[in-house]
């Protein structure tokens, strides 16, 4: 072979002496894979050097030798002096016949033409077609001899010792720079070090096997503990081209704890190495097995989806995190992860598109993991009616699994809504029928029963919602059928069935629809006889159901209870046990506050329990403690008032009531609860229960009792009073507020008169009623008069009236002036009044016909109305008269 140095300064001639030399081709250093200039150039086009006078091309290149030492090396580091450069320099040189004379650059797929020469073949190509576009023949480069454009042949043997000769340079490049790549390396050589990994992988074709054989890649990889950034960043580019070859490389890449490394870099916001990191993460996942070894490092899908989710700081990043994610989606344990840490949608897939058996294990894991809310509504909507149909056509397990998720996400508002628009609600309807019920372990109809209790605590109108056909499920005979389950199944599912009549109990739109159904079906004993269950939730759900159908369903209830006292025994042992739930212990106060107030069977069995004792000793507890900062006493009290004042119903009936109510002062008691303003539903118990103490006043008003020292003859008392004893003016009798509960003491008629003036309109008419006991016939009407206008009652009333009430408030306010007005002084005073005048035609002309007789009595007594006969007593005795009583008022019910 020719010495390369005999074809440097050769000049090749071009057809007709023209410069022949391809367009767009400048002269080339030519650089080795070892890291040496090959010292050959080619010629400059004619277009920037000219062409010499004798038509030869001139020498584009100089012997390099020399630049070949001090120039710079292969990892593209200047030689820091000689002996570095010589050691990097091969013995042998570049051959001359493996140099392409018009590249003048080493061949990869030489080429032979007629006259012998071999070339590049992408070079003798374009060289012929620029021959062609001068419209001159083909010709050889080297001897300028015409030849036939076509007729080139690859140099298989010169290809082969190219090829051979270049590795075996390639592979000493990269032995060469193995020997920085080393943690006792300088910032320098591990930069010159990585920096000829890369050049060789990137230009020559061996380089990747040897990187791969050599063990190069785990060395690069160490490089990411570098101290240097620079060095890191160095290192995280080469990885990232290994990685971009295929999974063999990426499985490399990612042994040890290489990976742990980059998702580190990641997960610190300021480091320059994140972006490098994430890119390099996302290659890498590319790989299902660098897919597994992510899933068994703890934290890297979080810190991933937290990349991911940072959009509006860095986009870019951003979606190369997505990308990551989205690789990683390939690997079961990865999905299960994205799960767990919000990233819902992969999980769902695999669900909607796996097998029977895959959905079974994904539905299982998918029943582990705590969803927020808005998740579990997308689950409902992606998934909601697959499970709908594996509830009604799963085999069991898959039913029991569904059952468990669907019990997850159903607790959530808007997902239970987005299950019932899937029609969850018949296919559990139908595991829970009596039909499904011989068929199912009691395990799954315990949860179907639950998921059945979220979806109707969701609050929607059920009136309205298809069950099938024109049936919901308030439907008779779908209540019928859950009633009839409850006295047939096992506590836990009772229980579950029994909180789903309690919800539907709690509505406006489907209480009456619940209540109808009971009634029909006769279905209370059972649930009354469900308040003594050894069951405790269920027992508080039965007592939650009664108290809510306690108003509309008292009397069956009380009859129930009439005829098993022992269940009222049960309600007043929760009542007053100190220790018992506090919804519980509410909702059996309210079911007997609830009871039948007239009831005297009943009223007397609970002073058998004790109830009003222990009532009553509770309700003189909380005032002395006082309301106002305690929410539970004043949701209970209410209720402790209303059983309390039961016994002022048959005061005149029972003895032991009377008794009762002296023993606790309850008129003084309940003249206090008159104080709590806020708390209107006492205020009106309280009025009212003072209106049956005040009405049995003048039944219980004792006659005048001297001591035997004081005590004379008849004769000598005769037409006056004995000396220092006071009678009330209204019973005309020894009154005490303890003994006959006249309401002149203790402050009641101040109170009462205080009430007057209460926005609630039921606090006013039952404060007005306790104040009209003392204007009612058999007692002292004008006494009666005469306290209230010194107790500045008189012009409250009239306002009441002034207001043109409508009911049983009209009736008592109209009523009431009348009595007032027979009072001579205060209807002259009234006469004049246009606003009372007023308020007194409106009844006269829209009340009922008793109250248009009273107005009518009351306008003749301001002269707004002649008297045309005496039917109206103008004087009327100091007792009453005929113009009615209240007594109808008094004895009024609910």
């Amino acid at each position: 072979m020719a010495d390369r140095r005999g074809l440097r300064g050769k000049a090749v001639r071009g057809p007709e002496g023209r410069d022949m030399a391809p367009r767009g081709h400048r002269a080339k250093t030519v650089r080795e894979p070892e890291g040496h200039d090959l010292g050959f150039s080619s010629s400059s086009s004619s277009s920037s050097r000219g062409v010499d006078d004798d038509g030869e091309w001139p020498s584009a290149a100089k012997d390099r030798s020399a630049k070949n030492k001090g120039g710079r090396d292969w990892c593209g580091e200047g030689s820091d002096d000689g002996e570095e450069g010589e050691e990097e320099e091969e013995e042998d040189g570049v051959l001359s016949a493996f140099v392409c004379p018009i590249t003048m650059e080493v061949m990869r797929d030489p080429v032979v033409v007629e006259t012998g020469h071999a070339f590049e073949r992408e070079a003798i190509a374009r060289w012929f077609s620029e021959c062609a576009s001068l419209g001159a023949a083909p010709r050889c480069p080297v001897t300028m001899e015409v030849v036939d454009g076509a007729d080139v042949k690859p140099v298989v043997a010169l290809r082969a010792a190219i090829e051979e000769w270049t590795c075996r340079r390639e592979t000493a490049a990269l032995r060469r720079a193995c020997r920085w790549l080393t943690k006792a390396a300088s910032e320098k050589e591990a930069l010159r070090g990585l920096d000829a990994v890369m050049r060789g992988w990137k230009l020559a074709r061996v380089g990747k096997r040897v990187v791969r054989r050599d063990g190069m890649v785990p060395m690069v990889a160490a490089m990411l503990r570098n101290g240097s950034a620079r060095v890191r960043l160095k290192a995280l580019q080469a990885l990232q081209e290994f990685a971009r070859e295929d999974d063999e490389y990426r499985d490399s890449v990612s042994e040890g704890d290489t990976i742990r490394t980059i998702v580190k870099f990641i997960d610190f916001e300021d480091c320059q190495e994140r972006e490098l990191a994430v890119s390099l993460l996302c290659e890498l996942s590319k790989s299902e097995m660098v897919c597994e070894k992510i899933s068994e490092l703890n934290g890297a899908i979080l810190i991933l989806g937290k990349v991911a989710c940072s959009k509006a700081q860095n986009p870019a990043l951003a979606e190369e995190a997505e990308m990551t994610l989205e690789n990683l989606e390939k690997c079961e344990k990865n999905v299960l992860q994205m799960a767990e840490n919000g990233r819902l949608e992969p999980l769902l897939n695999l669900l909607i598109e796996g097998s029977p058996e895959k959905q079974l294990r994904i539905a299982s894991s998918l029943e582990k993991i705590v969803l927020s809310n808005d998740l579990k509504n997308l689950v409902a909507q992606r998934v909601g009616l697959l499970f709908a149909g594996v509830v009604e056509n799963g085999t069991l397990p898959a039913k029991e699994v569904a059952f468990k998720v669907l019990d997850h996400i159903s607790t959530n508002t808007e997902s239970a809504k987005v299950l019932i628009e899937d029609g969850i609600l018949l296919p559990l309807f139908r595991v829970l029928s009596v039909d499904g019920v011989k068929f199912l372990p009691p395990r799954l109809q315990e949860a179907a029963a639950a998921v059945l209790s979220n979806l109707v605590a969701c609050g929607i109108d059920f009136g309205t919602v298809p069950l099938d056909g024109n049936r919901t499920i308030v439907s008779e005979d779908i209540v019928h059928s859950l009633l009839h389950l409850i006295s047939n199944t096992s506590p836990p599912i009772q229980c579950k069935l029994l909180e789903i009549f309690v919800m539907l109990s709690s509505s406006t739109t489907t209480v009456l629809s619940i209540i109808s159904a009971i009634r029909s079906s006769g279905a209370i004993t059972n649930l009354v006889q469900f308040v003594e269950s050894d069951h405790q939730e269920s027992r508080a759900a039965s007592i939650k159901l009664l108290c809510k159908i306690s108003f509309d369903m008292d009397h069956e209830i009380a009859q129930v209870l009439r005829s098993s006292p022992t269940l009222l025994g049960c309600l007043v042992r929760i009542v007053s046990e100190n220790d018992a739930n506090a919804d519980e212990q509410d909702a059996a106060l309210q079911i007997l506050a609830n009871l039948p107030k007239r009831d005297r069977r009943l009223t007397m069995e609970l002073m058998e329990q004790g109830a009003f004792k222990y009532i009553a000793r509770k309700v003189l507890n909380i005032c002395r403690r006082g309301t106002a900062n305690n929410i539970v006493d004043n949701t209970m009290l209410e209720g402790l008032v209303k059983v309390l004042a039961r016994i002022t119903y048959i005061l005149r009936e029972e003895p032991r009531c009377v008794a009762l109510a002296r023993e606790y002062n309850l008129a003084s008691l309940f003249t206090s609860l008159l104080r709590l303003n806020g708390l209107d539903g006492v205020q009106v118990l309280s009025a009212k229960a003072l209106v049956n103490l005040s009405v049995e006043s003048r039944y219980m008003t004792g006659t005048p009792n001297f001591d035997e020292h004081e005590q004379k003859s008849g004769l000598t008392w005769f037409g006056k009073k004995p000396p220092d004893i006071q009678l009330c003016r209204v019973h005309s009798g020894i009154c005490s507020i303890r003994d006959n509960f006249c309401i002149l003491e203790g402050k009641a008629v101040e109170r009462l008169v205080v009430c007057l003036s209460h926005q609630n309109k039921k606090v006013v008419e039952a404060s007005l009623a306790a104040l009209c006991t003392l204007l009612g016939d058999g007692v002292e009407i004008t006494e009666g008069v005469s306290v209230l206008y010194r107790a500045n009652a008189v012009e409250p009333i009239f306002e009441i009236l002034k207001g043109n009430p409508t009911g049983t408030l009209q009736q008592r306010v109209t009523w009431a002036v009348e009595r007032i007005l027979r009072t001579e002084s205060i209807a002259k005073a009234a006469s004049s009044d246009r606003g009372l005048s007023s308020a007194l035609v409106h009844a006269f002309q829209n009340g009922d016909s008793r109250t248009r007789r009273i107005a009518e009595a009351s306008l003749k007594h301001i002269n707004k109305l002649p008297t045309f006969s005496q039917i109206i007593d103008k004087h009327p005795s100091r007792r009453g008269s005929s113009i009615g009583s209240m007594e109808r008022y008094f004895r009024s019910d609910r």
